[in-house]
């Protein structure tokens, strides 16, 4: 398929609502063709944002997806910066190598750019590919298969004090939201979700069970106030010397330590169970902390979020820095080239500006090594260690790296 002089196909356009199930469906079918359940696709349907998504055609065969949902991105200091979550990328196989993706990559970037949103973010289903387009891992997520049998947990004072009952995952949906929702402006990287994301969360479908229970849920409650959630899968299994099921963490969300402990106690203790495992966790769970034998937790970290800062000045002066700083830094952006030069950062735990200037450069990167830096869960210092930023003046990396810090490591809970 040839491509314009600015390197558009001339098949791309927006999606129009008419075309959603064809878009859809090339989309499926470059993740493996493997069919949704109606529950799931109405979901997608509901929650895509026709306004926000591109479509490559070929004649009426659609050959190419791309989307972007409308979020609010926690950053350090407790700012919600509107993003655009970007998804529903696919291009046909029989399309490969013909410069489609790079197409709707340029469409989309200028769209975000003119939608006024300083970053564009992705979980990434094969990471090797976006780096090209400015994008940097900015988080990473736990997971761990704990041996139950063999690991206790020692839990802060004030946990008995909370109780913990059934709930179906569906009827309480509303009251789990807000307990989310409550967490959000603690930890930067996560998400503050439009209306109906809520439904992510119970979506069940019997195909991803694994031969796991239906999802199940536990309320935590204190004093009459609901505190706490858990949602989970029971996977049963026998052997010759008994039972040896595995609990399937989905969500833990506690407004407080006792609460967080004691979802955790009941998880660590359902019956017939010998494991828990977890997935897409902050860094620093606090569980990790009150187990006996963190080695026989089996604990390892996955790329998460990645972050592309489209208007550099706007994103850099949308958080907060843990201590002062002042540097200039040479940016390369050759995608978008309207980021490249030289940008001022000052700034402080109070706010920050970040202007352009001729002043010479204290620290050069690329914006991809940016947008790594950008929610405070990989170093500067890190990032030139590995190469790949130059410090120019003396002292001006371990100031930046200070300053873009954080008390709390970034944590994306669930993908998009």
């Amino acid at each position: 398929m040839a491509t314009d002089a600015n390197g558009l196909s001339p098949g791309l356009r927006v999606l129009r609502p008419d075309d959603w199930d064809k878009w859809y469906d090339t989309l499926l079918r470059g993740f493996g063709g493997v069919p949704e359940s109606a529950e799931e696709r109405e979901l997608w349907r509901s929650l895509t944002e026709h306004d926000r998504s591109l479509g490559i055609w070929d004649g009426e065969e659609c050959v190419g997806t791309a989307g972007a949902f409308s979020f609010r991105l926690t950053v350090p200091g407790g700012a919600s910066l509107p993003v655009a979550g970007v998804t529903m990328v696919s291009v046909a196989a029989t399309h490969r190598r013909r410069g489609l993706l790079t197409s709707m990559m340029r469409r989309q970037l200028d769209d975000v750019r003119a939608w006024g949103e300083p970053l564009a973010v992705l979980t990434a289903s094969e990471p090797a590919i976006y780096g090209r387009f400015g994008y940097g891992n900015a988080t990473l997520s736990l997971a761990a298969e704990i041996d139950t049998t063999r690991v206790g947990l020692s839990v802060p004072d004030g946990t008995d004090g909370v109780g913990v009952r059934y709930a179906v995952p569906a009827d309480v949906l509303d009251v789990c939201e807000a307990l989310y929702a409550r967490l959000v402006p603690a930890r930067p990287g996560m998400l503050a979700r439009r209306p109906g994301w809520e439904r992510l969360g119970v979506l069940d479908p019997e195909s991803e069970r694994e031969g796991a229970s239906p999802l199940q849920c536990v309320l935590a409650e204190r004093d009459g106030e609901t505190v706490g959630y858990a949602r989970f899968r029971v996977k049963p299994e026998w052997e010759l010397s008994g039972s040896n099921g595995t609990v399937i963490v989905e969500d833990v969300v506690a407004l407080d330590p006792a609460a967080d402990a004691a979802l955790w106690r009941f998880l660590f203790g359902i019956d017939l169970t010998s494991k828990v495992t977890v997935r897409s966790r902050p860094v620093d769970d606090a569980w990790q902390y009150l187990v006996s034998d963190q080695r026989r937790c089996h604990p390892w970290f996955r790329d998460s979020l990645y972050v592309r800062p489209v208007e550099v000045g706007a994103a850099l002066e949308a958080r907060t820095y843990q201590t002062p700083v002042d540097v200039v830094f040479e940016v390369e952006d050759s995608f978008c080239p309207w980021n490249a030069g030289r940008w001022r950062l000052t700034g402080d735990p109070k706010g920050a500006s970040c202007e352009r200037t001729t002043d010479a450069a204290d620290v050069a990167l690329s914006v991809r090594e940016l947008g790594a830096a950008y929610l405070g869960g990989v170093s500067l210092a890190s990032l030139a260690a590995a190469g790949r930023v130059r410090e120019i003046r003396r002292g001006a990396l371990a100031e930046a790296s200070l300053g873009f810090g954080t008390t709390v490591p970034p944590w994306l809970p669930h993908g998009f």
